[in-house]
């Protein structure tokens, strides 16, 4: 259980992130447009991002001990970088398009596709953070990882879609939202003393 609250912990502080991806899936909910299609989109990829990173982690980090200890170098890399951004961005405005036109099903669907698989910072933030996050764990608990970090994922996207006009007034409101970047960057900053306690000790099983 513990897994699973923790895939979900990070899946969660890693996907509150105003950027195009969100915004538009609250413009679709504010126009009624596609709106399950874009979630479910959006949720399923995240899906797919989880898996892979997990996977890929799993398989590197049983090399050999310098591998693992770049691995969590580079793990460190992301994980400040990520802050760092959301640090720059904390006095960012953010608004949402209310125009009630709709486009047409292949529009949307090419739209979020875009959003979503042309956003490098998805595959950072998903792949790399989330599967180096995983690595230390057996199947089992990656599994229940998986689980949390995929749930987190489906409750945001179809909470963001179907709940979208409070969404929409709260990020237009800004504080409300620089509240939760400052608990996502704290959340983080916890997160990277873990993995830099680890990243001291493969250091010292290397020398």
């Amino acid at each position: 259980m513990e897994d699973y609250i923790f895939g979900f912990y990070l899946g969660i502080s890693l996907i509150l992130a105003i950027g195009p991806q969100n915004l538009f899936v609250i413009e679709q909910g504010l126009k009624r447009n596609h709106v399950f299609l874009v979630c479910f989109i959006c949720s399923v990829s995240d899906f797919i991002f989880i898996v892979l990173g997990i996977v890929a982690f799993s398989y590197f980090s049983k090399s050999n001990p310098f591998i693992e200890l770049l691995l969590n170098l580079l793990l460190l890399v992301f994980v400040f970088n990520f802050i760092w951004k959301k640090l720059n961005t904390l006095k960012d405005y953010y608004s949402v398009n209310k125009t009630s036109y709709e486009d047409s099903h292949r529009v949307v669907v090419l739209k979020v596709l875009a959003f979503t698989y042309l956003n490098p910072h998805v595959y950072w933030d998903t792949i790399f953070i989330i599967g180096g996050f995983s690595r230390e764990l057996i199947l089992d608990e990656k599994m229940l990882f998986v689980i949390g970090a995929t749930t987190a994922s489906f409750l945001y996207f179809f909470s963001l879609g179907y709940a979208s006009s409070y969404f929409a007034s709260f990020i237009n409101n800004q504080r409300g939202w620089r509240w939760i970047d400052r608990v996502v960057i704290f959340t983080m900053l916890l997160l990277s003393i873990s993995v830099l306690q680890n990243t001291l000790s493969l250091v010292m099983s290397v020398t």
